[in-house]
Order: structure tokens, then C-alpha cells, then sequence
């Protein structure tokens, strides 16, 4: 049974990067190239995504964007091998097939380096199905509050600040300025371990939940009267995910404004960010957060305010990525030995220390090479 808008329903599993067909693409799209070799929007049909994800196999759900049952994501790989995230709908989630469409197609038209696109999406019957880039390398949820071999550094903190305000900016000035539940699973970091903010949070609610968690003590107040999403609702948010960057943990915005207020700013900070800003830095941030909280929404900030004020506050601009975080470059790259990691790192402590350990002694003309 086909999607009822089978017009707009057309398979794309041809070309490189996963383009549709010239047939298969919306006229408005045909002219339209992709950005930095991201496709232009297009439909997909079942088909294609059950054999990209092997028939939407259990080991291929990802929690990479942050999305809970019902509504499963999975990775999977196109016939070129182009990755996607897909984003399967409980049946009832969207039940106008005209409206989804139109949203999908709305938000598939933005590309931009901070987000994690919406490459397409499928409506057959009932089925209702989102394709995005995949995003390899897990969520900041992950990375900031379940780490394992060391806690996030302040500049890539603050470089993924920067990163998800520049992206909440490029969707307000597209008209795009309502994201649903920003949070910290909602952020993903790519190939070169540069955050992006997941399209999926750009689709209108709809019947598949809530705008917010159901935890009521990070949900915008106003939210809770009216039960609308406005932008102002997001730049609550963007606060909220301020107050994660600052300390390391989920606060509750009312627990974190008490601190606050009290000048207990050292109890709000993560102690492993111990040495590695100055009192300025985390007084500015401080600052920043506590007005994205602001109990009226017309007090608090836009996005672009906040990209100038984070762009002032940016350490370690030239270090990429993957350095501040420790993880090897490439998806395909094999786990480093403690001293591939301390060289990677460029801590010559470490090297010294390992190199110690292991008894080479340089001076003496040792036999035995130093594996990396």
C-alpha cells in the first residue's frame, strides 16, 4: 500500500551520496546542490531503508540521537555505502501523511555544517520514516556524563556551545526557530568529533510525545501553561545545556539558580574541570546561562547574541576535535595504546612515563622498539 501523497513517494537509491533519480527529486530541489557532499533531500522507499538497516536488525539501533521507544533509530548503509540514521515512527506518531511529508520536506531543506541533516524520508502506509546523516561518535550525553577515559575539557565544552548556538542561529534565520526538547542526547558528534545538533528535534510535535521530557523540572515554565514551543522555550533550553556543559551533570535550572544567587558558583562547576579556565571564564558563562533561564521569556537571549558572546570565550581554536577529545580520527580507526594516546595528546609526561616503565633506555643502545 502506498504513501497516499505517491507522487512525492519516489525511491532514491541510485547515485552517489544517495541522491534520488531526476525523476524521483522535487522539482524545487533539482538545481539545488548539496553542501560539503551532503545530498539534497529526496524520498526513499522501504525497501531501501530495510536493506540499509538489514531489516531493521536489533544491532543496528543507535541511541547516537538521542530518541526512546517507540520511535527507534537505526544506522544503516546505502547500496554506495553513503551511512544514514533512521528514524522509525510508531504508526500512530503521524497519522496525516500530508503533514509529515511537508514537514519532512520543510526541514530537509536546510544544510548546514552544525546540524546532523535531514537527507529524507519515507511515507508507505503506515510506515513514517526519517533518513539523516549518521553521526558516529555517540552523544554528548555520552561523552559528558557516562564517560570512561577522560572527562570532556573545558575548550571543547565551550566549542560545543559555540557550535549549537551557530546551528540553533542558522535555523532561526531559515524560520526554522522552534527545536523540541534540546538536551544533551540531542547533540552528536561527527567523523572529525565536531558537534552537531540532530535535525530530528526540528520536526513539529506531533503525537509521537511530548515537546519536553516528562521531567518537569528542566521544562520551560511557560511550557508548562501553555503547552507551546516557543523560540524563546529553546534559548530555556540552550540554558539548561549550559548548566550540563558548566558542570559535568544534569542540575535542575532551579538548584543551579539558587547556587547561584548564593555565589556558590564552585559547587556548580565539574571538578575535573579543576585548572582549566580562569574565574572570568566561568563567571561569563555563568552569566550566559543564568539569562537563558530568565523566568520571562522576552528576557532571555537569541541565538545570535549568544554565538557573540561564546565566540569571545573560545580556547584551543586550532587543536581539532578529535585531539580535545582523545578519540582516534576516523570511525574506522583501531583503539591507541596508552602511548599512541599519550603522543596523540602530545603529553610528553605520559611518554616519559611509559617509555620508563617499559625499561627503554635511549643511552644504551637498546634493542627493543617502542610499539605504537
Amino acid at each position: 500500500m502506498g504513501c497516499e501523497c505517491s507522487k512525492l513517494s519516489a525511491c532514491c537509491s541510485g547515485s552517489e551520496y544517495g541522491e534520488a533519480a531526476p525523476e524521483a527529486q522535487d522539482v524545487e530541489n533539482e538545481e539545488k546542490p548539496g553542501v560539503d557532499n551532503v545530498p539534497v533531500f529526496c524520498e526513499y522507499s522501504i525497501e531501501t531503508l530495510r536493506t540499509a538497516t538489514s531489516g531493521f536488525a536489533m544491532e543496528n539501533i543507535v541511541s547516537e540521537h538521542g530518541e526512546k521507544a517507540p520511535n527507534v533509530v537505526y544506522k544503516g548503509k546505502l547500496e554506495n555505502q553513503f551511512r544514514i540514521a533512521v528514524k522509525r515512527f510508531n504508526r500512530s506518531a503521524w497519522p496525516d501523511a500530508r503533514q509529515f511529508l511537508e514537514e519532512a520536506r520543510a526541514v530537509g531543506q536546510l544544510r548546514n555544517r552544525r546540524l546532523a541533516n535531514l537527507l529524507g524520508c519515507c511515507c508507505e502506509g503506515d510506515e513514517r520514516l526519517l533518513v539523516a546523516e549518521y553521526m558516529p561518535n555517540d552523544t554528548l550525553a555520552k561523552h559528558l556524563f557516562h564517560w570512561e577515559t577522560q572527562p570532556m575539557k573545558w575548550a571543547m565544552r565551550l566549542r560545543v556551545a559555540l557550535h549549537i548556538a551557530e546551528a540553533l542561529e542558522y535555523c532561526t534565520s531559515k524560520e526554522r526557530a522552534l527545536y523540541h526538547d534540546l538536551n544533551a542526547y540531542r547533540i552528536v558528534f561527527d567523523d572529525d568529533v565536531n558537534p552537531r545538533l540532530s535535525c530530528f528535534g526540528l520536526m513539529k510535535n506531533s503525537r509521537d510525545g511530548r515537546s519536553y521530557s516528562t521531567n518537569l523540572a528542566f521544562t520551560p515554565p511557560e511550557y508548562l501553561r501553555t503547552g507551546r514551543v516557543t523560540p524563546e522555550s529553546v534559548m530555556y533550553s540552550f540554558g539548561t545545556l549550559l548548566l550540563d556543559l558548566l558542570s559535568g551533570k544534569h542540575i535542575p535550572p532551579s538548584h543551579a539558580l539558587d547556587l547561584i544567587r548564593d555565589r556558590n558558583i564552585q559547587t556548580l562547576t565539574d571538578s575535573c574541570l579543576e585548572g582549566q579556565f580562569s574565574s572570568d571564564e566561568g563567571t561569563e558563562l555563568v552569566r550566559l546561562a543564568s539569562r537563558c533561564l530568565q523566568y520571562e521569556p522576552r528576557e532571555r537571549p537569541n541565538p545570535r547574541s549568544l554565538v557573540t558572546a561564546l565566540v569571545t570565550l573560545q580556547k584551543d581554536t586550532e587543536v581539532p576535535s578529535h585531539v580535545l577529545m582523545g578519540i582516534p580520527h576516523g570511525a574506522a580507526a583501531l583503539p591507541l595504546s596508552p602511548l599512541g594516546d599519550a603522543c596523540l595528546r602530545m603529553d610528553l609526561t605520559a611518554i616519559h612515563e611509559i617509555l620508563e616503565k617499559l625499561g627503554y633506555k635511549d643511552d644504551e643502545g637498546a634493542a627493543t622498539e617502542v610499539c605504537f
